[in-house]
């Protein structure tokens, strides 16, 4: 699971799931049948060259649709892929993910996220991406995507400045909201440079979704107690600086493996749990023990 080759897979899944270079060109977006699919990371629905639509957006979708019916294939892709991997998506997949890991690159003095912050991600979905949306509509029943429209600087940086500046008509329907979500894409740039993964542990409600499995997905880091010797280079080395030790698959981990790759005693593990052996330690968690290793 080394550096590289996650690397590499970030750049693919970015690549695969905005493929359709014709909407660069054109200042256009694709509109065809993979729009009806969800890309597993957060990728903007505008982008011109996503084939697929965004998860978020698409629950914005769902929440409008609390009042009239529920479409169950969002809310059960979104449980389908916490459940195999948990937060894994957000440490190999996301576009925005790796957006932020390059911006941290940028030499300057680097800085520590205050932990209490990343509670307000669960925020950010309860109310923009499910209340709001479900609570105010109009007249036929119509709500908003708040979190995309007031919120999101994926969608700014992923389509509202690539549209713009191949689409004319575009530029001169310019308002205050523009200008609005570019300030806050340039608040995200900055911090990401100073702050690792800024948006991702504080702001995005898909990582606190797939947060929600981490404990109970197939796929599980470990630790083994009889190796580690708490030497916190798994911690120094985290993108989102947690103590793999204390809580092997704590809602913050993106399962990146970069600990697994730093750790001088090859203490850290991953793998799939299946049968008797997932069975034994969700009896361990109902217990409040510590976790097991995977096998």
């Amino acid at each position: 699971m080394g550096s590289f080759k996650r690397r590499m897979v970030q750049f693919a899944s970015t690549l695969i799931g905005n493929g359709y270079f014709k909407g660069f060109a054109k200042g256009t977006i694709y509109r065809g049948k993979l729009k009806s699919f969800c890309f597993p990371g957060l990728n903007c629905y505008s982008c011109p060259g996503a084939y697929t639509s965004c998860p978020i957006g698409s629950l914005q979708s769902v929440a409008v649709g609390l009042k009239h019916q529920v479409s169950l294939y969002v809310i059960g892709l979104l449980m389908l892929i916490g459940t195999i991997g948990g937060r894994f998506v957000c440490g190999w997949l996301c576009p925005f993910g790796l957006f932020q890991e390059l911006l941290y690159k940028i030499p300057s003095k680097k800085y520590k996220m205050p932990k209490f912050l990343s509670k307000l991600k669960y925020f950010f979905l309860t109310v923009f991406v499910l209340l709001l949306p479900a609570l105010f509509t109009n007249e036929v029943g119509i709500g908003l995507p708040y979190f995309c429209k007031y919120i999101c600087p994926a969608g700014t940086l992923e389509a509202s400045l690539p549209l713009i500046i191949r689409n004319a008509a575009l530029r001169r329907a310019i308002g205050i909201m523009y200008y609005w979500k570019l300030l806050l894409l340039g608040v995200t740039v900055i911090l990401a440079v100073l702050f690792s993964r800024p948006f991702c542990r504080v702001v995005c409600p898909l990582g606190a979704i797939y947060s929600l499995f981490n404990r109970v997905s197939f796929y599980q880091m470990n630790v083994d107690s009889s190796k580690c010797i708490k030497c916190d280079i798994c911690n120094k080395n985290c993108p989102v600086d947690i103590k793999i030790y204390e809580n092997a698959n704590s809602p913050e981990c993106i399962r990146c493996g970069i600990c697994m790759g730093k750790c001088p005693t090859k203490a850290i593990g991953s793998g799939f749990k299946t049968g008797k052996r997932r069975m034994e330690d969700e009896k361990v968690l109902d217990t409040g023990s510590g976790t097991h290793s995977c096998h």
